[in-house]
Formats: structure tokens, sequence, C-alpha cells
């Protein structure tokens, strides 16, 4: 791959009017615009992250995540800019490297739109519900297998391309029109989900195939393979799924503390085993003005953050080649320096002991899987059959935007997910309960 290709202004469903032109504000500034004033970037306030949505005590949402990952994204992508472009100084084409940070922050800002409302375990009981619940009705129905991969391996980065791409009904050609190289450099998993692996994990549909294609195709993306559904990936993925990675363990750890899940000392402990004893001794030194152990917390946390900045972005460039010439495996997270690797290896064990099994982390689960069942249960049956009374009065509340009356199955089940995948927690509990006859308007 090449940066002079993969890095383009070049925008989905509007390539007849593009041009090269300079302005004040690059075209990549205008995606990370065009994201934050989007209805589906808002609805994020309102979606779990990991734990209950803030009752006494604030804890992140998708939203303050987003937003924490599209930052951390930026300093990487402005770090591996500053190196890459004074080593391709003398190239013609080595202005476009000043836009990284731009495109990596627009990308990290887009990288959970697709996802449902109550967190990971809203993408697992939408994939579950067809392969072991209710929707497995469907399989003869639907007949194609690539159709039916898309139910049963439901993922919300796939679920993301779609929302940014996707032309709803209503909306115009290109969906949120964003640049060829933001939209490829949030598909994690580039390929369809009939070549997902073990994991389930896909980056786009089958309805969205030919699309991806035409990106990956346009920005010189080496293919992976002979099946023509797979690439290697976009190397800016790389920098958002190192954002990503940084901000959710990070300020996971941090939730815990504040919702008294991890005591002080062991999240202290956590965040100084990234740093060697000079180190260490420094920011003990500065702990000792800081009384308030919030706040003690909050300056270890950022200390770790730029830490794990500094080693990804230089881990990038030394193995740029590598990432260009599509043979760097695994995340960057899992090659930095031993000492920070080791000690993020530590905090994900922790997590996953301590704060993912926690209780209200699990009653989530059970609450969002059990909403989405019986959502999904309602509108299916409702596209299914739209002539019964009950179906039309359910279709009814749905928004034209989506094509619930789509002339094949796979669309219309398509209209179905992509409404509920759109949900707030909050918005889907509340339809749940008034389906159900458990709550009124007021009279």
């Amino acid at each position: 791959m090449h940066w002079d290709r993969l890095i383009t202004s070049k925008r989905f469903g509007m390539e007849k009017y593009h041009d090269e032109r300079h302005h004040t504000r690059t075209d990549f500034q205008r995606d990370y615009d065009r994201l934050v004033f989007s209805a589906p970037f808002r609805r994020l306030q309102n979606k779990t992250q990991v734990f209950p949505l803030p009752g006494s005590i604030f804890v992140h949402n998708r939203l303050t995540h987003s937003l924490e990952v599209s930052c951390v994204g930026r300093s990487l992508g402005n770090n591996v800019s500053t190196t890459l472009s004074e080593k391709y100084s003398s190239e013609p084409w080595c202005h476009k490297l000043y836009h990284l940070g731009a495109i990596t922050s627009a990308a990290c800002l887009a990288h959970d739109l697709g996802n449902p409302p109550f967190g990971h375990s809203g993408e697992r009981a939408i994939s579950t519900y067809f392969s072991e619940g209710n929707g497995q009705v469907l399989k003869k129905e639907l007949r194609n297998e690539h159709h039916w991969q898309d139910f049963t391996h439901f993922e919300g980065n796939a679920n993301a391309f779609r929302l940014l791409t996707h032309q709803f009904h209503g909306r115009r050609p290109g969906g949120f029109a964003l640049t060829y190289s933001t939209l490829a450099s949030i598909v994690k998993y580039p390929y369809s989900s009939i070549q997902s692996t073990k994991r389930g994990k896909s980056g786009f549909f089958t309805s969205e195939k030919k699309d991806f294609l035409r990106i990956a195709d346009d920005l010189g993306m080496l293919p992976e393979g002979d099946s023509g559904e797979r690439y290697h990936r976009h190397p800016l993925v790389y920098l958002v799924e190192a954002a990503d990675d940084i901000c959710y363990q990070i300020m996971d750890i941090e939730d815990a503390h504040k919702l008294k899940i991890l005591d002080t000392e062991t999240v202290k402990g956590l965040f100084l085993d990234f740093f060697d004893a000079k180190r260490q001794q420094h920011i003990l030194d500065v702990l000792k003005v800081v009384t308030d152990l919030n706040e003690q917390i909050v300056y270890l946390r950022s200390c770790v953050i730029g830490t794990l900045i500094d080693e990804c972005s230089a881990l990038f460039c030394r193995e740029e080649q590598a990432l260009l010439e599509g043979r760097f495996t695994g995340s960057l997270v899992e090659h930095i320096s031993d000492r920070p690797c080791q000690a993020y290896r530590h905090c994900s064990e922790t997590a996953f002991e301590k704060i993912y099994k926690s209780s209200d982390v699990l009653d989530i689960e059970l609450a969002g899987n059990r909403i989405i069942s019986v959502l999904l249960d309602k509108f299916l049956d409702a596209v299914r059959f739209p002539d019964k009374a009950y179906s039309r009065l359910l279709l009814n509340k749905v928004p034209e935007q989506y094509e619930m009356h789509a002339p094949t199955l796979y669309g219309k089940v398509q209209a179905v997910i992509d409404y509920i995948s759109g949900m707030t927690d909050v918005y889907a509990l509340d339809l749940y309960r008034k389906i159900n006859g458990m709550s009124l308007p007021s009279l």
C-alpha cells in the first residue's frame, strides 16, 4: 500500500463532485464535524459503555468514550504524522501525511456508531437471537448463506460501516458522505461475515460489500487471499484500534474505582506498574501534593495514557513497512515494550475478573438480552405479516427512514435491526415496557 493513495479526500456517494482544492477547513475536519452534529452520535450519550448509565456517580457512556478515543487517536495520528512527514519530506505527496491526526480522530469518533443499546451484550443478543433463539425460524426463508451469516455474526463494526454509507429512505446517496480514508480507517475487520473468524468478527455486511470493495480498491488496499472479500487493513485502523484499546481498558478501571469495585491501592498498583523506578518516584512525589483520591487516580491515568500513546505511535512508525505490506499481525498494544505491555495485560486480567463479571454489569447484560430479544420478536413478526392489525400499529411507530416494507425478507430483517440497533438504552427499555403493557402515556 502507498500513502499517496491511502489518503484521499474523495467522498463516498459524492465522487462526481470531487476536487483537490484546498479549503480553510479540510475534508477530514469536515468528516469530524459532520459526525459530531449527527443524530446517531448524539444518541451515544444514552448507550451503555460497560457500567449501568449514571445515577449519583457519573461513569462513561458510549458518547464520552468515543470523544476520549478520538482525543487519543488524534494524538497518535499527530505523532505518526510528525515522524513520517520528516521521513518523506522530499515526496510530492508528503503534505497528505499532515492529515493523519484528523483522519484518525474522525474515525475514532465514529467507531462505535453501529453498536446497539446495552453495550457489547447488545451485539451478542442480536447475533444469538438468530443462532440460538426465535430467529432460527428465518433460516429456511432466507436461504442465502451470506445473508444468514450477517445476522448470526452481527457485529457493531460492520453495522457502523452500514450506518455511515447506506442510503436510508429519504436520505442522500452515500449516507454520511464521508471521505474514503475515514471510512476505511473505521473498518477493523476488512472482510465480510461469510469470511469471519470463530469470534464472529466482520467489517461489512453483504449489502455493503460492493461499497467496501470500491473504497478498498480505490485506496489501493491489499487483498488477502483469493476470495475477493477479504483485505488487509488500512494502516490507520491500527491507530484507531490502539486508541480504543487504551481508552476502554484504562477508563474502565478508573470507573471501577469511582464505583468502589476496585480500591485505591489496587488501582494505584495497576497504573504504577507501567513505569520504571525513576518515573514511579516522580509520580509518587506528585501524588503527595494531590490529596483527593479520585484526582490521584486521574493523574495516574493520564500518565498511563500518555505512555501508551508514545509507545504505540513509535511502534507504528517502526513497523510502517510491515503495515503497508500487510505483514503486521495483532494489535499495536500487544507489541509495545515489555513493561507497559505486561502492565496493560495485568489491567486486562483484572478488568475481566473484577469488572466485567460484577453484578451490575451482568444485570445490564441480562436485561439487555431480554429487551432486545422481545423487540426483535415483535418487529420481525410485524414485517413478515404486515397485514395483521397489531403489525400495522407497531410499524406505524417506526420512522420512515427504515425500510420496513423492503421487497426482500433480507431487507426487512435488516431494517428491523437498523431500527433496534439505533435505539438508546432508555428508548429500548421504554418501548419494551409499552409493548408489554407495562407503561402507558400519561392521561
